[in-house]
């Protein structure tokens, strides 16, 4: 399962890179080779780089590689630290679903708004929030299951 999610996170993020490479190398090839912009290119490899970000944040969390201050891990004891990351896993729960909820919101209240560039909806764009919240949520779920899991090991043996 972790691997499973780890993997479309993966290909998620990687895909919304893509996306915003390809888009910016076409634009930029139109502008100054045949001196006709796109229009619309800057909305979109915007909106891929925020989607990009969500996928990111989720699977970096998960992974454990997202920036954070270690030395101060490095100074407790390995119980305390168990206890810290427990917490942190809870605040990061917590925190998606604020971001989900928050998210959804916003899109219902400003989605119906069409983007200036792409002329679509602005829905499609802004449920990256939504999503981004609910992918933390599955990540700090994943998190905390592999820690009971954990802590249940230590105390059979």
């Amino acid at each position: 399962m972790k691997r499973l999610y780890k993997n479309t996170l993966s290909i998620l993020t990687g895909t919304s890179l893509f996306v915003i490479f390809g888009v910016v190398l076409v634009s930029s090839l139109s502008r100054y080779l045949f001196n006709s912009p796109i229009q619309w290119s800057e909305e979109v490899a915007k909106y891929a780089m925020i989607y990009g970000t969500m996928f990111g944040m989720a699977l970096c969390y998960l992974e454990g590689i997202h920036i954070r201050f270690t030395f101060l891990e490095d100074m407790v004891s390995a119980k305390i630290r168990h206890a810290l990351h427990f917490i942190s896993d809870v605040i990061a729960l917590v925190s998606g679903c604020v971001l989900t909820y928050s998210g959804y919101i916003f899109m219902m209240k400003r989605g119906a708004i069409q983007a200036p560039g792409t002329g679509i909806q602005m829905y499609y764009f802004q449920v990256a929030m939504v999503i981004g919240g609910a992918c933390l949520v599955i990540a700090a779920l994943i998190r905390l299951i592999d820690y009971f899991q954990s802590t249940t090991l230590e105390k059979g043996q």
